[in-house]
């Protein structure tokens, strides 16, 4: 069926709309509606059959998300890398136990306090940064995580994470600790933790230092919004 056929069966008001749903996964330009989903597991079902781009043909697992499902803490980063590939979970490889330890720091568990996803789902080729394209076309199971988590803060983990969801096109050195506001929710720019483990330096305004700071903040507006609800 081409990809006109199915548009035109997904505009018919005769469909079933269980139909319209199984077509999400074949094609970036049906939507994803708000309220699709029921659950982060049916959602992953759908991300792991994905090819609404084309890096549903070299993935080894769709990479969807792991930790609490009602964290008030999200960390959204750009894609999955390769250990991410092999595993099916985001975060685990090197930078992946980096931010563990900078969470922990602060005392922030991803088994209660966070939950941990990526913009794509997928990993790019040799691990390079996603194109528009691909963020587009995955960026609506993103916006369905962010509703069935809807956590209070969001952490966007590198400087594609925050260009791929604000258009802020700036640097990550010029924005990261700075809370801002998109989407209705309360989110700050951090270092990615790759980023961190190219610069190893913890001298005062190195961006480990920096990374410090930034954790502290976060961990401040955590606690005080738990005390507000």
């Amino acid at each position: 069926m081409s990809n006109e056929q199915q548009l035109s069966l997904f505009e018919d008001s005769n469909l079933n709309s269980n139909d319209q749903k199984e077509l999400i996964p074949t094609d970036a330009k049906i939507p994803i509606p708000p309220g699709t989903y029921a659950s982060m597991p049916e959602l992953a079902q759908h991300c792991n059959q994905c090819h609404r781009c084309g890096l549903g043909e070299t993935r080894t697992h769709a990479v969807v998300g792991r930790g609490h499902l009602k964290a008030l803490i999200m960390v959204v980063g750009e894609a999955p890398g390769q250990n991410e590939d092999e595993t099916g979970l985001p975060f685990v490889g090197k930078a992946g136990q980096l931010l563990e330890k900078i969470l922990a720091s602060v005392k922030l568990d991803t088994e209660k306090d966070v939950f941990i996803c990526n913009i794509n789902k997928c990993r790019p080729p040799g691990n390079r940064v996603p194109t528009t394209e691909e963020m587009e076309a995955c960026k609506p199971y993103l916006f369905e995580q962010i509703r069935l988590v809807d956590p209070k803060i969001i952490l966007f983990a590198g400087a594609t994470a925050v260009k791929g969801l604000t258009g802020d096109k700036r640097g990550i050195s010029k924005i990261r600790g700075q809370w801002m506001e998109w989407d209705g929710r309360l989110c700050m720019p951090i270092f990615h933790p790759s980023y961190l483990l190219r610069n190893q330096s913890r001298e005062v305004g190195s961006p480990k230092w920096l990374m410090w700071q930034d954790i502290q903040a976060v961990r401040a507006k955590f606690d005080e919004i738990r005390k507000s609800i």
